[in-house]
């Protein structure tokens, strides 16, 4: 019998970082304090905005790596 496998992100962190990639396809995701940055200019950092509110919130997300 096959082994499960644990989940590394929850299912709830998944939806975070679609939800800030269909921000940003929609050009309407901002960085930075209260998105005074600019406008986010790469997948990457989307991802990391999703991730990183995904964190806040306190879903299971694996800590930033060091």
């Amino acid at each position: 019998m096959a082994k499960k496998r644990q989940r590394r992100y929850s299912r709830g962190a998944g939806k975070e970082v679609e939800s800030e990639m269909r921000r940003y396809e929609r050009g309407t995701a901002r960085s930075g304090k209260a998105g005074r940055a600019g406008r986010v200019k790469s997948r990457k950092q989307a991802i990391a905005i999703g991730l990183s509110k995904a964190r806040k919130k306190g879903m299971k997300v694996p800590g930033k790596p060091r």
